[in-house]
């Protein structure tokens, strides 16, 4: 048995360089980035309600991820979940350059950089208490991909790999599906023989079948276990379960998405410079793939045009692989990290056969678009942050003023029951935000306040103004909404938005016609 010593010394040799580059790269730029976020207790909607949560979350299918996080406490530690996010997405860099086969130090940091600034990964910080158990889910995806490329067995590894990525959280599958299909690309031009052709595509496949079926085992053991079933929230209980005389709907759905976001999500570009950028990468791609379709003469092969004729076919699908599994999802900016693949995987071609040591045109527009990409993104992930910090001082203001009204109001006693619907008047508070172009899209960073259901107010002031109130469950609330006494209150801060009513606190804090969820 060797010495912790012996042990270190092994590993320190056999540590590549690059992987040391993009170790450092992502962890670097992780902390430069998103340093406001770690170093502060800035909550959105659900970190609210989740100050200690026990992430015991198999009934949405995610049986692995209360292990993931409990690395770090069930506590929301901001800087611990953030810095072990980072040191995980540092880790995926390594394993990203190896699969890619990164050679420039100068790429490896631009793509490590993509890795950890896209705009995407700012709506995972935002959920703070449970961020670095996603961060974990997207380390096994890529290792999924990386362990069937490099062993001639290590489709068997990846599967268990993909199968705890799905047990954390499953909008990593098309992370690892994409970077899948590129290895399946570069192997059908690199590999002279159609055997190992096949072979590599096989193994992929076998990967990512076996990983899916034994989440899947793993589930429905687990469930049986606990005596659970799946959820309905996102259509987690139908998972899998897609009727084929709805599968056109679905897939026309997934074109319409991919389409719709890729040119209007405003994530990939929202300015001219990031859109120069973005078009320079793309032209350096198409100029490399053009140089490749010349010199090799593919115009005379048939399954060249066959080959692109599926990857238009397939990439819009596996990039919405959720639609397809749940298509009653919410398909938010947390599901969408893997639009940074279409950065990462061009740039990745560019470096393999551009020649770009001995090509300084390309080899300069290569460095430049990716440090544009890195700037412009840097950016954008701290202005989500700065507003994030003023939806919480807006939202500390607000609930201020009213629990103060609340305990001044004549008959108020601790523990009295409250009826309320938990929304903010934009008549009475009209918006102040002023970054919505930029942080539209971003669930969980957007808008002026953190509160959206009257049990957020419960969850704000008991654990930042430390008074506990006793909330209405929402079948009662729904009952007293419509009663006359509560139709007849103003909105807060109206003289008459707060009034006792045989015993109770109805509290209106927006005049409208519904009511919401509690």
């Amino acid at each position: 048995m060797k010495t912790p010593q012996e042990c270190y010394e092994t590993i320190r040799k056999n540590v590549k360089k690059e992987w040391k580059t993009a170790f450092m790269a992502a962890v670097i730029l992780g902390l430069l980035i998103h340093m406001p976020m770690l170093l502060s207790d800035l909550p959105n909607h659900d970190g609210l309600d989740s100050m200690y949560f026990d992430q015991n979350m198999i009934t949405s299918g995610r049986w692995f991820l209360m292990i993931a996080c409990g690395v770090s406490s069930y506590y929301s530690l901001p800087w611990l979940t953030g810095v072990l996010s980072i040191l995980y997405l540092g880790l995926a860099a390594a394993a990203l350059t190896e699969f890619l086969e990164l050679k420039s130090h100068g790429v490896i940091i631009g793509i490590s950089g993509l890795l950890v600034v896209f705009p995407a990964i700012v709506s995972h910080f935002a959920y703070a208490f449970t961020m670095d158990g996603y961060m974990m889910a997207l380390l096994f995806a890529v290792l999924a991909a990386l362990l069937t490329k490099k062993y001639r067995l290590g489709f068997l590894a990846g599967a268990v790999c993909l199968a705890f990525s799905l047990g954390i959280y499953q909008s990593y599958l098309p992370f690892a599906v994409l970077l899948c299909i590129y290895g399946i690309v570069t192997a059908l031009i690199d590999q002279k023989e159609t055997a190992g052709k096949i072979k590599t595509t096989v193994n992929y496949l076998l990967m990512g079948v076996i990983g899916v079926v034994l989440y899947f085992v793993i589930l429905q053991v687990l469930l049986f276990v606990q005596g659970k079933e799946l959820d309905t929230y996102q259509g987690i209980s139908g998972m899998g379960g897609v009727e084929t005389s709805g599968l056109l709907s679905i897939i026309k759905n997934i074109y319409v998405d991919f389409v719709s976001f890729t040119l209007k999500g405003n994530i990939l570009a929202n300015n001219i410079i990031s859109a120069a950028a973005l078009l320079l990468l793309l032209l350096l791609f198409a100029a490399v793939a053009g140089k490749l379709f010349l010199e090799r003469k593919w115009w005379k092969s048939l399954w060249f045009y066959l080959v692109i004729l599926l990857l238009v076919i397939i990439l819009p699908v596996a990039n919405n692989i959720i639609l397809l599994i749940s298509p009653e999802v919410t398909y938010h900016l947390l599901m969408r990290y893997q639009w940074v693949m279409y950065l990462i995987l061009p740039a990745a071609f560019i470096a393999r056969y551009g020649e770009i040591g001995r090509r300084p045109l390309i080899s300069w527009g290569l460095l430049i678009s990716l440090m544009i990409l890195l700037l412009h993104y840097g950016v954008t992930d701290n202005i989500a942050y700065s507003n994030l910090q003023k939806r919480y001082e807006k939202t500390y203001a607000y609930c201020l003023r009213l629990l103060d009204r609340m305990e001044q109001t004549e008959g108020y006693y601790q523990g009295i029951p409250i009826a309320m619907i938990g929304v903010v008047s934009e008549e009475e508070y009209p918006e102040t935000d002023i970054t919505g172009d930029v942080t539209a899209g971003m669930i969980g960073i957007s808008g002026d306040s953190l509160l959206y259901r009257s049990r957020n107010y419960q969850a704000f002031m008991k654990h930042y103004l430390g008074a506990t109130l006793n909330f209405l469950p929402a079948e009662v609330m729904d009952e007293i909404y419509y009663s006359e006494e509560y139709r007849e209150l103003s909105s807060f801060p109206g003289e008459d938005s707060i009034r006792i009513v045989d015993g109770i606190m109805y509290i209106k804090t927006e005049n409208v016609d519904k009511t919401l969820d509690q």
